[in-house]
């Protein structure tokens, strides 16, 4: 029987700090599972934000296009003055929209100068505090039956950073019908 006691007292020593072992494994575990929860919550305030600003961007550029819908089609252009002057390395002309050829200036217009208001480029402050920089490009479009249309594009960009766009939004006008 002796044999037996200083077994069961070996095992009794060697078991003396196994519960502390399993402890600081079971921390570092949960540890691990609170760090990856609290990356999931970050990611998802990021990506929060990220949709209210491009919600934000997207109600810009319709409110825009929604003022030209709102002229008649004879005043829709921009004035060449206003579009010679911006530097050929800035986002607007660099843009795929920005086509020098079948730019629609204020020439084609009947109404005196300015026939609109608008800018090609201009910052616009939102509800959400921001401001924004909103690009208007006007450009000749022909269609099927030979008919030239106004394709506006409106690009709504970061105002801090020219490059990184919101919002883009294309509409045509067409002179049949006189929108």
């Amino acid at each position: 029987m002796r044999t037996v006691d200083r077994i069961r007292a070996a095992r009794r020593r060697d078991e003396r700090g196994f519960g502390l072992v399993e402890l600081l494994i079971a921390m570092s575990m949960l540890m691990i599972g609170i760090l990856a929860l609290f990356a999931m919550f970050q990611t998802g305030i990021l990506q929060i934000r990220r949709a209210s600003t491009v919600s934000t961007a997207s109600a810009l550029a319709e409110a825009e296009i929604e003022n030209y819908r709102a002229i008649r089609y004879d005043s829709i252009g921009l004035a060449t003055a206003d579009i010679t002057p911006i530097p050929s390395t800035d986002p607007y002309k660099t843009d795929s929209a920005y086509i020098p050829a079948s730019l629609v200036t204020l020439p084609k217009c009947p109404a005196a100068p300015p026939c609109t208001s608008s800018l090609p480029t201009q910052p616009i402050p939102a509800a959400d505090g921001r401001s924004y920089r909103v690009d208007t490009f006007m450009s000749w479009q022909a269609v099927a039956n030979g008919r030239d249309v106004k394709l506006i594009t409106i690009v709504v960009r970061d105002s801090a950073n020219a490059s990184k766009v919101w919002a883009r939004v294309v509409s045509s006008f067409d002179q049949s019908t006189g929108l």
